[in-house]
């Protein structure tokens, strides 16, 4: 009889969806297991069994997504900004204001603040700054639910971009003698990374009767609707982005077998062929962490999508163990041969050609850059009778150490 994992999925509870979660995949290893002894003993496995394996893995993949759902909602503060506003009170006018023009167009409020303070920001030149409480719980939500942003390094700037210089290659040194004489050396190398600052934009609609109710939150209400769209366009961006009007993704870099590594370019290791080898599938996986200095490694993450991940999670050892282990508590990462797994559903698929699977500190290995403040303008003109609001943010990224990041590249 084929057992069938049910999750709840009406019910709140992040600790039963984190047993749920469990139980999936403790099915999925007894699955896998009489497939690899059906294999070993007819030389092929049971069509049903297969099957059997495909739904627990989709059961998997549901229970694993649900459990990141609502740890990330569970973790998220009130946006009601009391205790703040009580201690500033030019942010406690600005928010004031900022809720009037939202709810009613009348933005001669925010006009004389940034008149006050300033600032060039005006209606014509594309909409007034949300208070900063609404702008820090964006980038607050954006860092849980946008993969690369939550494991990679953060600026933010109030320029344009954000420049860098870094040494390509170290000053000379050398042992000498207490009273030998001490030759002059060459300086340092030094050359300059820029990372400009994109505009990225969503447009939520609402109702006047939405805004007209004062019990509604403005605020989350915002933060709730642009969360979504700048996530899905970040997380793309920065894995394949071509830095065209959008950051560069570290996928979109020139590449190298890393036996030739040069600076500049992504060190890549070889699967072998077009999907992992057959015999020993986990060598290959080993390869690609020691390609990794040890300053990196101890850092380091996984980052590949759903499909690959699903591969991967039928590997063993030679003892038997699985590779991939499921989280060991709430809000923790599964893991891959002890380092953390990021599932990026924007990564390859494993096919030819194709860098499935990245591997490396990416603190240190890429940089996302923000820029100072989220404007938003109200247009209540345009898709009548619904409120547009055109809100935008300046992001940028890029590889900032090419040390620091491998890729696993499967061949033709």
């Amino acid at each position: 009889m084929i057992p069938v994992v049910e999750t709840k999925s009406t019910s709140d509870d992040v600790a039963s969806a984190f047993e749920d979660f469990a139980r999936a995949f403790e099915a999925f290893k007894d699955a896998n297991d009489t497939r690899l002894g059906e294999i070993e003993t007819r030389l092929t496995g049971d069509v049903v069994t297969d099957e059997k394996l495909v739904r627990i893995d989709a059961a998997l993949d549901d229970a694993k997504r649900r459990l990141d759902r609502m740890t990330l909602e569970r973790s998220r503060p009130p946006l009601g900004g009391g205790a703040d506003a009580s201690r500033d009170p030019v942010q406690a006018e600005h928010k004031s204001a900022f809720h009037t023009y939202v709810r009613s167009g009348e933005a001669s409020g925010l006009k004389r603040l940034e008149e006050k303070a300033l600032s060039a920001g005006s209606g014509p030149d594309g909409g007034y700054l949300v208070p900063d409480t609404v702008e820090r719980e964006v980038l607050r939500r954006l860092s849980g639910i946008s993969p690369i942003r939550a494991i990679s390094s953060s600026r933010v700037i109030s320029g344009g971009q954000y420049k860098r210089a870094f040494s390509t290659s170290g000053p000379a040194t050398g042992w000498v003698g207490e009273a030998a004489a001490r030759p002059q050396t060459t300086g340092p190398t030094l050359s300059e990374m820029s990372f400009p600052a994109m505009e990225l934009y969503a447009m939520p609609a609402a109702t006047q009767t939405l805004l007209d109710d004062a019990v509604v939150d403005i605020d989350r209400w915002i933060a709730e609707e642009v969360e979504a769209a700048f996530a899905e366009q970040e997380s793309a961006a920065f894995i394949k982005g071509d830095g065209v009007n959008k950051p560069k993704g570290f996928l979109a870099y020139d590449t190298i077998e890393d036996e030739i590594w040069e600076w500049g370019r992504l060190g890549t290791v070889q699967a072998g062929g077009a999907s992992f080898p057959a015999s020993n599938p986990s060598d290959v996986l080993l390869e690609l962490i020691y390609a990794l200095k040890a300053g990196y490694r101890q850092n380091a993450s996984f980052v590949m999508n759903r499909k690959t991940q699903s591969a991967i999670r039928k590997f063993k050892d030679d003892n038997g163990q699985y590779l991939w282990t499921p989280p060991a508590s709430l809000g923790q990462p599964a893991t891959l041969m002890g380092f953390p797994v990021v599932e990026a559903e924007d990564m390859p698929d494993i096919a030819a050609n194709a860098c499935a699977i990245a591997f490396g500190d990416f603190k240190r290995g890429y940089l996302v850059v923000d820029r100072a403040g989220m404007r938003v303008l109200r247009d209540p003109y345009s898709a009548k009778p619904y409120v547009l609001f055109y809100t935008t943010k300046r992001v940028g990224g890029g590889v900032q150490d090419f040390a620091a990041i491998k890729l696993m590249k499967f061949a033709a």
